[in-house]
């Protein structure tokens, strides 16, 4: 216990410094903590000083990481199903399916077409070719909703039509992209269940009958006659423990426990009050303490000393270049369709192409569930990271305007 209370205290204050310092840098904090997590790995710590790194994380400490950062993830995924706005996504449909769904396409297919020669090269040796195609297209396709959204809140960008869309996209994209991911563990059988592809699939399919089609009508008529209530402790933790229920549930149906607890949050009722207290109330857990674990381990399992040489460099520009142009190049060409200009159809494409922590979640199952090899999990990390990070700067090449209160105090002190 000794080990774990300092482990989770060296992690915290690394992750806080890296995203102070991302912030300072004109990044987002969530891109400083992933680098945090890296530096904590076999990549920097384990390099500079293994003998340390053995001692303050070693091997047998990383499945207390696992369970608390597993915990972790069950609920942030439920707060962005949460906030998943279907009310209005259904107003904005046309635009958002059509954006979104040329940013899942392309890409998507140009993990398609480089799936071959990366599952010779570095997938785990039995790996069939579906389950391989379907993990790496999700990995190329994924938008990072919340990284997404806190980008636009720091620029003041969320009230924008721009920022509308960018939200409106994002989020088709993760119910997608979850979907896809249920499928590709159900066609895998990734979590150790004994039952056949078409029990899971069937499990799969009456688990979303019964969410989509009992649970949440019924947690939206007990909204209407108690939307004047508070949410009182006693509810908080009843509505925590259906998330882990859920959770549970598609774990047992052989998914992974996190598409339940994101659908368990796109079931909750949609009360303006009771988001912002569910919010307020686990997002300081989640965000400060849980997710810093899960960092951590990500950057202990990425290992940059195996892209050595020109060969590793080479498939992982391969892996950027594709994923950059599938997915700028999908949201772009599809809102000039939709009558945007270039400039505000090429900034929805940058906005697209930021992946963060979602897409970190995916490359962790797919490691998890032996698709990737830690070869190609490192070169998805490094592809994730960069793309993250290129996001403003080419908003800011484009002249979007930063709205935000810090933003108008730059340009104010710029001008001056």
């Amino acid at each position: 216990m000794i080990l774990l209370l300092v482990q989770m205290a060296v992690v915290l204050l690394v992750t806080l410094a890296c995203g102070w310092l991302a912030r300072k840098l004109g990044q987002s904090r969530v891109i400083g903590e992933i680098v945090g997590g890296i530096l904590l790995g076999p990549s920097v710590f384990g390099r500079v000083a293994p003998h340390s790194a053995g001692v303050l994380f070693p091997a047998a400490s990383f499945g207390s990481f696992e369970i608390l950062s597993t915990v972790g993830l069950i609920l942030f995924l439920f707060l962005i199903g949460m906030e998943l706005d279907y009310e209005q996504l259904y107003k904005q449909r046309r635009t958002a399916v059509l954006a979104s769904g040329m940013s899942i396409l392309l890409p998507f297919a140009m993990g398609a077409v480089l799936a071959h020669s990366l599952r010779i090269r570095f997938a785990p040796h039995g790996i069939g070719n579906l389950p391989f195609v379907l993990f790496l297209g999700i990995a190329m396709s994924i938008t990072a909703f919340p990284v997404l959204a806190r980008i636009l809140e720091e620029r003041g960008l969320q009230g924008t039509v721009l920022g509308t869309t960018a939200i409106l996209c994002a989020a088709v994209d993760d119910v997608v992209a979850w979907l896809l991911l249920g499928l590709a563990l159900a066609l895998l059988g990734a979590e150790g269940g004994s039952s056949s592809l078409p029990v899971r699939l069937l499990g799969l399919a009456g688990y979303l009958v019964i969410m989509l089609g009992v649970v949440r009508p019924i947690a939206a008529r007990l909204a209407r006659r108690w939307q004047n209530e508070t949410l009182s402790f006693e509810v908080l933790g009843v509505v925590v423990a259906l998330a882990l229920v859920s959770a549970a549930a598609t774990d047992a149906i052989g998914i992974h426990p996190l598409f339940g607890a994101f659908l368990a949050g796109v079931c909750f009722p949609r009360v303006p009050e009771w988001q912002v207290a569910m919010r307020g109330r686990l997002d300081m857990i989640v965000s400060v303490l849980l997710l810093p674990l899960f960092f951590a381990l990500t950057g202990m399992r990425t290992r940059l000393n195996l892209l050595s040489g020109r060969t590793m460099w080479f498939w992982t520009g391969i892996v950027l270049v594709a994923a950059i142009f599938g997915k700028m190049g999908g949201a772009a060409l599809a809102a000039r369709w939709t009558g945007q200009s270039w400039r505000d159809a090429v900034a929805l494409g940058a906005l697209m192409n930021t992946r963060g922590l979602v897409e970190l979640i995916v490359l962790n199952i797919a490691y998890h569930a032996g698709v990737f090899s830690p070869t190609l999990f490192t070169m998805m990390v490094v592809m994730a990271l960069i793309t993250t990070m290129s996001t403003t700067p080419i908003l800011n090449l484009l002249g979007i305007e930063d709205r935000s209160a810090a933003g108008t105090v730059a340009l104010e002190r710029s001008a001056a």
